[in-house]
């Protein structure tokens, strides 16, 4: 089964296939003179319960011809689950930077010369999260993101631990080598958008809290919810980030937009602690590949 990144590319996709389907195919017979003569017919698409056939949507009738004789036929070029025609472009940059990746994966930092990796995190549902990576620091550098879930470090499981004892297994390993197992942001999901003429996606925000939707809006047909906070555009962070520079982002973005969000009540657990001197200080920069 295909899967596309917003309802926009899944429509565009789903026409491209019916115009492949109905494509011309070429039926060569080969006479007994040697002369080759050419029959076109109309493959019919598949049919579906959901949508009415041709014949009865534009009175066609679509039976493939079979001509006299024993001839060659050439079948058409079989429709499969490749995408055809998605409008996002194959391998957008903004929906691959975002991508939340199943599985689990290994980070290895070095400590900075005061001893720490450059995070903070906090304990939820037994588990505990990254909740700050700061700017140019060695957990920046190794890839780590805001909602990550550390598994583990230098192999010591981290379920059920409080963030106090969680930070002492942090500070306690040795300034050389931590190794963090890592699950990738299990409670955020990711929402790729198509911009309109006016280069609105259609949704209002409220100090990155997305409050209201407007209706038949991109951000309405791809499942944009109110009470979720905006964590990343297109794959950089803006968590801490004033509206206005918010704003900029979402507008220097191109046409096809992607934004990570998470639920309000997680998201109020995971920054309730931490400083307005520590969002300042929050890792912005642009993911690599």
């Amino acid at each position: 089964m295909s899967m596309y990144p917003s309802l926009e590319d899944m429509e565009v996709d789903k026409l491209a296939r019916a115009q492949a389907a109905s494509q011309q195919v070429t039926m060569v017979q080969q006479g007994s003179s040697g002369a080759t003569t050419t029959t076109t017919v109309i493959a019919a698409p598949p049919s579906s319960g959901l949508y009415p056939s041709l014949e009865d949507y534009m009175g066609l009738d679509l039976a493939v011809y079979h001509p006299p004789g024993g001839g060659a036929v050439v079948p058409a070029p079989s429709v499969t689950d490749k995408q055809i025609a998605p409008i996002s472009g194959a391998g957008n940059v903004g929906v691959r930077r975002a991508e939340i990746k199943q599985g689990v994966r290994e980070v290895t930092v070095c400590k900075d010369a005061t001893g720490k990796v450059g995070m903070c995190v906090e304990a939820i549902s037994k588990g505990i999260f990254v909740c700050f990576v700061k700017n140019g620091s060695a957990a920046a550098l190794g890839g780590l993101r805001f909602g990550d879930q550390i598994l583990s470090v230098n192999g010591e499981l981290m379920a059920g631990y409080s963030h106090s004892k969680a930070t002492k297994v942090i500070k306690k390993s040795p300034a050389e080598r931590v190794v963090f197992g890592v699950r990738d942001r299990p409670f955020e999901r990711t929402i790729t958008m198509q911009k309109d003429s006016t280069g609105h996606v259609g949704f209002l925000y409220r100090n990155a809290e997305i409050h209201q939707i407007v209706k038949d809006s991109s951000a309405a047909r791809n499942g944009i919810l109110t009470e979720h906070f905006m964590l990343e555009v297109n794959g950089q962070n803006v968590v801490g980030m004033k509206d206005k520079d918010i704003k900029q982002i979402l507008d220097a973005s191109p046409r096809t937009l992607t934004i990570t969000v998470m639920p309000k009540f997680v998201y109020k657990h995971m920054m309730d602690h931490m400083g307005s001197s520590l969002k300042k200080q929050m890792d912005h920069s642009v993911p690599d590949l």
